[in-house]
């Protein structure tokens, strides 16, 4: 039996995709292996936001094939899209496979890897293969060795794909404890940093009665908590007809569903409208967490990057969600080092998030990506002056979690078990995105009324 594994690097509509392509792959016969040693396939399901991204990914790579020479890898993911010939470069990559193409990988596989798993008599393959073969019975005299020769490159225009819907995701019934539920893809808006909208194409939407489907196989699976998710989770049901809204579909999973706990994932400061934040407080079973990328508090920094919103707009949204829900996790990303910011700049987003209510932040420093405008901008920030700015934001978000967690000492919250756990303790996670550890070793998927007692 054919036996792969998968890594994922990147965001949580990534990790959407790799649990689809697990299921793909488990669906067409083959078996998870334990780890990357054990498995004949090895799925690389790339990020390609930052230049770290793409070297983590890189050495990825190397050490699994230093680990497993006989496994073939096959690189997908967003890095995959942007750069196919530099990772098809490396040694003991098979195989090349873009976004564009993500879905054939478990036809790929199957009908390519399958039926000569272990032959050491299969010719090597051509230096390319048409997409329209994938589907074909491989013969000997054609068969797409995985295992030899140079790396194959399977790609394609992702804004090709635009026309085409998105398609949901199968569901795996051990697939229970708060699963990720992709219902947005690809991205609009072309801020200036950011490459991912060539990579994931333009924004489509997952219908709503396939978004209801998914939701009610997921619970009767035993799902209890769901994390929708998105590229840009907002513009969800714009490029619908008839249009919906992110907010219409989340009313309907309330009332059509069974649900227990829904969780957004990161929206966009544009889209956190007083409607939604309304929507959030009016139901105990969504969850009261908001991530809201912020990316800088300077105006003149956010113009550059094409943000469509300032400083003063952004601190509006905040303060309303911790008005009208007290208790909210509240997160943000923000990037330092976009070329042309100055200490004035810095401090700009220094003085805004040390007046604003987060609980959390993500901190990114500039990585320039090819094809960006920022990549063209000039006036880079000295490399040891943007390891101090985010050292300094990191401090700041550090106080900022620090004084949350103390806030909510004595509280008694509702918390979902993870499959996280010590000797006597499991880990647990509230509606307000608190890591807990309940006394004692609990199954995963439970929800337990846990009384916080201390804020470490």
């Amino acid at each position: 039996m054919l036996t792969f594994s998968i890594e994922n690097f990147g965001c949580r509509a990534t990790e959407a995709d790799a649990a689809a392509l697990r299921h793909g792959l488990l669906a067409g016969g083959l078996t998870l292996a334990a780890d990357h040693a054990r498995a004949d396939v090895i799925v690389l399901n790339t990020c390609t936001v930052t230049s770290a991204a793409d070297s983590q990914a890189r050495e990825a790579v190397r050490k699994i094939h230093r680990a497993n020479p006989s496994a073939c890898i096959v690189v997908t993911g967003c890095y995959a899209q942007r750069a196919p010939e530099e990772i098809a470069a490396l040694e003991g990559v098979a195989w090349v496979v873009g976004n564009s193409h993500q879905t054939e990988i478990p036809a790929l596989i199957r009908n390519a890897v399958a039926p000569h798993a272990g032959s050491a008599s299969a010719p090597p393959a051509p230096d390319f293969v048409p997409l329209a073969r994938l589907a074909a019975p491989a013969v000997d005299d054609e068969f797409m060795s995985l295992a030899r020769g140079p790396a194959k490159i399977l790609t394609g225009d992702i804004f090709a794909q635009t026309d085409v819907q998105l398609a949901p995701a199968e569901v795996v019934a051990g697939d229970r404890t708060r699963p990720i539920l992709k219902i947005q893809d690809g991205c609009n808006n072309r801020c200036a940093y950011c490459v991912i909208p060539f990579v994931r194409g333009r924004s489509r939407s997952l219908p709503p009665h396939a978004v209801l489907d998914e939701v009610k196989k997921l619970v009767a699976h035993g799902s209890r908590e769901i994390v929708l998710s998105g590229i840009n989770l907002g513009a969800y049901g714009r490029d619908l007809a008839p249009r919906a809204r992110l907010a219409d579909i989340v009313q309907r999973i309330l009332a059509e569903t069974s649900l227990e706990s829904l969780r957004l994932s990161s929206i966009e400061p544009q889209d956190v409208t007083e409607e939604l934040i309304a929507l959030v407080a009016s139901s105990a079973r969504l969850a009261p967490h908001f991530h809201v990328p912020l990316q800088s508090g300077s105006d003149r920094v956010l113009r550059a990057m094409h943000r469509w919103y300032r400083a003063a707009h952004y601190a509006e949204r905040v303060k309303l969600i911790r008005c009208t829900l007290p208790g909210a996790a509240i997160g943000a990303d923000v990037i330092v080092g976009f070329p042309g910011e100055t200490e004035q700049d810095f401090q700009s987003t220094l003085d805004l998030i040390d007046i604003l209510p987060f609980t959390y932040l993500h901190v990114f420093s500039f990585s320039a990506r090819p094809g960006t405008k920022a990549a063209a901008l000039g006036a880079p920030v000295p490399p040891a002056a943007i390891r101090e700015r985010a050292r300094a934001l990191r401090a700041l978000a550090q106080q900022k979690s620090a004084a949350f967690r103390a806030s909510q000492a004595g509280r008694t919250l509702r918390a979902l078990t993870l499959a996280r756990s010590g000797d006597n303790w499991t880990g647990a996670v509230t509606g307000n995105y608190l890591k807990v550890r309940i006394a004692g070793r609990h199954a995963a998927n439970e929800w337990h009324d846990a009384r916080v007692s201390a804020a470490e």
